[in-house]
């Protein structure tokens, strides 16, 4: 049997190669803990293993998720643990190193489960750019979603550092939110379009690269450029690189579009049989409730999918019932 206590600290499981799950969830965030918790209430065989490194741990609150606006991601989490440990949904914490075909889930320390269908949620890490002072900032007033984070900071004087070409798109989207916003193109080279629609947007354009943020009381107070120029700034916004955590799903040979993001249908299913994908890992731009939502569709796929395969043992055990009293 797999050992562990249902909590968040639950221990690594020892390998029992007798017991197979019919779901093992990797990752468990929001898209993992949501397709959890129906896959649970279906009375489905499932363990949820969680890394703990979840994409917005630097950020105090989750914002646009009906009903939970403002918690702090912990917190969410740890709700969503909470509710599928109620339907006898273990959560184990570890690595996954390695999937095989089968499906052997192994993890590190040596413990291997065996599962009809997977389901990979693991995720991205936010690549920043090399900007000193960026990543102490990060999730606190060194931004990136404008849905998520730029009403807290709204009618205030605001940045937008040119370091990914979805910076101007956020640049024009920002406007929204307040009408003192300055655009560093830093290293991003502007088309003649770019600078139409920013200047008509009445966004301030200043020429330069960046130096450094400037913080002092644990505050972003500005953003030096390299002539020393200092532009006095509340908050600063960038378009980090996503970098998905999709090693699991590379290995077991699922298919990646030309952006290199591994591809599902509406439901998840990867072009591998019995491996769903959702969330972050396939998805950069889902915000936590989409991410949630898409874990339940996942959910009901599979669950549909495990129900079909246990609908066909079930036909041919009866007709081989049925031939032996013959």
């Amino acid at each position: 049997m797999v050992e562990t206590t249902n909590d968040k600290n639950s221990r690594a499981p020892h390998s029992d190669p007798d017991e197979v799950h019919d779901v093992v969830v990797v990752g468990a965030g929001a898209a993992g803990l949501s397709a959890a918790l129906l896959l649970g209430r279906a009375r489905r065989k499932v363990v949820v293993i969680d890394a703990g490194e979840p994409r917005n741990a630097p950020a105090a609150h989750v914002h646009g998720f009906l009903s939970r606006d403002g918690l702090p991601p912990g917190i969410l989490l740890e709700l969503g643990r909470a509710e599928i440990v109620g339907y006898d949904v273990p959560v184990l914490q570890g690595r996954v190193e390695q999937i095989d075909h089968g499906y052997y889930v192994r993890m590190a320390g040596g413990a291997v489960l065996k599962a009809r269908r997977v389901l990979i949620a693991t995720g991205l890490r936010d690549e920043l750019p090399d900007i000193p002072g960026v990543r102490e900032r990060w999730g606190r007033d060194v931004l990136h979603c404008p849905y998520c984070h730029a009403h807290e900071v709204r009618d205030q004087p605001l940045v937008v550092l040119g370091t990914h070409p979805g910076a101007v798109h956020q640049a024009l989207l920002l406007r929204q939110w307040s009408d003192d916003i300055v655009f560093l193109p830093h290293t991003l080279d502007l088309t003649a379009q770019d600078r139409a629609q920013l200047e008509a947007r009445g966004l301030h354009l200043i020429e330069g690269k960046i130096k450094h943020l400037v913080v002092d009381d644990d505050r972003l107070r500005g953003i030096e450029l390299a002539d020393g120029h200092v532009v006095p700034r509340a908050a600063a916004f960038l378009f980090p690189r996503p970098v998905p955590h999709d090693e699991l799903l590379t290995r077991l040979g699922c298919d990646k579009n030309d952006a290199g993001w591994v591809v599902t249908d509406r439901s998840g299913r990867t072009s591998v049989a019995g491996v769903w994908a959702v969330g972050n890992v396939v998805d950069p731009s889902a915000q936590v409730v989409a991410a949630a939502g898409r874990g339940s569709s996942a959910a009901f796929a599979i669950n549909t999918d495990l129900l079909d395969e246990d609908v066909d043992r079930a036909v041919e055990q009866h007709r081989q019932a049925a031939a032996a009293v013959r």
